[in-house]
């Protein structure tokens, strides 16, 4: 097989590391800090956990490891949805377990969670992991979304160690993903197993994330691959001049993505959903915004311009959230009388008779073809799948349709023509950036010292990250104290709280600072591509929104 030049030159990249983990491996022991505690639901988190309840946090220092070279075999699992930087969190771990010991196995489980129930694995050796070092995807053993939740499974899942004496598992995933793997280092635990349990930050939307772990793997890379290609049609919006392009970008509880992407393009318009919840703001009010800010630039000669949208949007906009809730719990209860319904029509008058009053009114002001969308599958979850919403496209429509009402009155006097665009794949498997591919290398080098630290129920936590990778600080945080109770499925269960945008946070205040100025004028910026040789300042440079939130 050849390989393009790029990829030749980002196999022989060697990832940077905290000082404390160049060190030899031997010289390196953990130091306990103060004891933890979750934020909220601090009795009912007890109770669940009173086996790594109150873990204290982890450092690292210099000093004398006699136990590093103890011979281990170490599982590893990828979790939900890719995210660049997945095979160096693997390339560390391994690293790190053959520096302490040529004999130690690293046992990777395939298609995510399912792997290890199922006992489908492949032995990661250094000839088989090299083809995927620096390199973006999850395609080395795969991914999955089985979630690891019941005493059948953690039961198997011991088995499953046991069989190949494995005495640890890193689970590499977001907060779900972790919130397992919480709850299974408490099964090993409770059951005297002597299986540790370690799990690495990994999510693209950015709303995993907390004074410990300042930013989830994947975030940066991703964001910096949407802003390239916002970039490149700001670029092409403002050449052609007669276009209003809507541009829909992943993530679907949390508004970081396109917050990030907004502060690295300059756009005339950013919606952040979580915003839009607290003001409470309508689904007509939305429009209305979008259909001035428009109106405005159309009597300034500038029939064009740039629009984001977070994937989630529909969810927060009060109205739409509430008829979602109302079709989540009546699919679910009327699933039997529904699913006799054959076509759309049918389907519609049944949903309209059994929603209130002023959710069947806003279920019947939306075009036929988001109807449709809110009625597919749901989720795992049972929920609406929001990604297949097209947000983009109705906005698009009932922005015309608004414009078309303001040019009667002799509110606008411009031209309107809207196109959509939706970029989510192709931001999670892209090469890693310089920062990705040091930052995933550390925590996967990080967890084994975790690992050899005897630790269990801890997450890799490497901070400083606004400084240069020698000055990162590299540790492990216990996953309770991220956790809170919350409603699922009818019951209280224990779940990593999702970090959403703060509104009162140094990038979304930078961002409100400016975007009015955006709005009127085109003030686009352009990105550019991923740059991985050159001055430091461009090659290993963070995101804004961390760079934002480490000077405050």
């Amino acid at each position: 097989m050849e390989y393009s030049p790029l990829q030749i030159a980002r196999y022989k990249y060697e990832p940077k590391l905290p000082a404390i983990l160049r060190k030899p491996i031997s010289s390196i022991v953990t130091k306990e800090g103060k004891a933890t505690a979750p934020a909220v639901h601090q009795d009912a988190i007890k109770a669940l956990f009173p086996n790594t309840y109150g873990l204290p946090k982890i450092s690292f220092e210099a000093g004398e490891n006699t136990e590093i070279g103890t011979k281990r075999n170490v599982g590893v699992i990828l979790s939900g949805g890719q995210a660049p930087g997945g095979h160096n969190v693997i390339s560390g771990l391994f690293d790190a377990m053959k520096a302490a010991n040529p004999e130690n196995k690293l046992i990777g489980f395939k298609g995510g969670p399912s792997g290890i129930l199922e006992d489908d694995f492949v032995e990661i050796t250094g000839e088989y992991l090299d083809k995927f070092r620096n390199t973006g995807g999850f395609d080395i053993i795969g991914s999955g979304r089985t979630k690891l939740e019941t005493e059948e499974q953690f039961s198997i899942c011991a088995q499953t160690c046991r069989k190949h004496d494995i005495s640890a598992i890193v689970i590499i995933g977001g907060d779900d993903s972790n919130t397992n793997a919480a709850v299974l280092a408490e099964y090993f635990l409770r059951t005297k197993a002597g299986i540790q349990v370690i799990g690495c930050p990994k999510t693209i939307d950015g709303d995993l994330k907390n004074e410990s772990i300042e930013i989830s793997f994947g975030f940066d890379t991703a964001t910096k691959t949407y802003s390239e290609l916002i970039g490149n049609i700001e670029r092409d919006a403002n050449s052609a001049k007669k276009y209003w392009h809507f541009i829909k970008l992943m993530g679907r509880s949390a508004s970081h993505i396109t917050l990030e992407c907004a502060l690295e393009t300059q756009p005339n318009i950013c919606l952040i959903s979580e915003e839009i919840e607290k003001n409470g703001t309508s689904l007509s009010e939305v429009v209305q915004q979008i259909a001035d800010v428009v109106a405005q630039r159309a009597a300034d000669g500038n029939n064009f311009g740039v629009i984001l949208v977070p994937e989630g949007l529909v969810e927060f906009i009060p109205e739409v959230k509430t008829l979602i809730s109302e079709l989540n719990d009546l699919l679910a209860k009327e699933a039997v009388a529904y699913g006799t319904l054959s076509d759309f029509e049918r389907q519609s008058a049944f949903i309209i008779s059994h929603l209130t009053a002023k959710s069947a009114n806003v279920f019947s002001v939306l075009p036929e073809g988001i109807q449709k969308q809110l009625l597919m599958d749901r989720d795992p979850h049972g929920n609406v799948q929001v990604s297949r919403i097209e947000t983009d496209k109705l906005l698009i429509e009932m922005v015309d349709k608004r414009l078309s009402q303001m040019k009667q009155a002799g509110k606008f006097v411009g031209k309107f023509s809207g196109l959509n665009h939706f970029f989510g794949y192709e931001g999670r498997c892209a090469f890693p950036s310089n920062f990705d591919a040091d930052y995933c290398y550390s925590l996967g080098y990080n967890a084994f010292m975790l690992i050899a630290g005897g630790l269990s129920g801890y997450l890799s936590s490497v901070t400083n990250l606004g400084k240069p990778a020698d000055q990162w600080k590299a540790g492990g945080i216990p996953i309770t104290m991220m956790m809170n109770m919350e409603h699922r499925h009818g019951e209280l269960k224990p779940v990593i709280k999702k970090a959403l945008v703060e509104l009162d946070g140094a990038p979304f205040t930078y961002f409100k600072e400016h975007r009015d100025q955006w709005a009127r004028h085109t003030c686009f910026t352009y990105p550019g591509a991923i740059q991985y040789f050159g001055p430091a300042e461009v090659c290993d440079r963070t995101t804004m929104t961390l760079a934002l939130e480490l000077k405050r």
